[in-house]
């Protein structure tokens, strides 16, 4: 099944995110290469694709788990929570609808 992974950043964590963000993309390659990544990406803090010094607020990843508990279980062992990036990980069912 799908589930929704949304990391809330905590303030002023930009810095904490860039020296986090070689072993983030690196745990959603492997995702990406089992082929159970359906997104990823991050909120910018303000409207505009590269949000400068104004950094980002969160993130959301659509990833295929077997389970709930397998979905927490690799969203709390990211690299952005464990290095303080996120204030809070939210993880819940997703239903692809569209595209078809």
């Amino acid at each position: 099944m799908w589930y929704a992974i949304i990391g809330q950043d905590v303030p002023g964590s930009l810095d904490k995110r860039v020296a986090a963000r070689p072993a983030h993309v690196a745990r959603l390659q492997n995702l990406q290469n089992e082929g159970r990544l359906l997104l990823a990406g991050p909120f910018p803090a303000v409207d505009a694709l590269d949000p400068g010094a104004a950094g980002f607020s969160g993130s959301l990843i659509v990833a295929e788990f077997g389970s709930l508990a397998s979905a927490r279980e690799w969203a709390n062992a990211d690299p952005y929570v464990t290095a303080g990036v996120y204030a809070e990980v939210r993880v819940q069912p997703f239903r692809k609808t569209f595209p078809q």
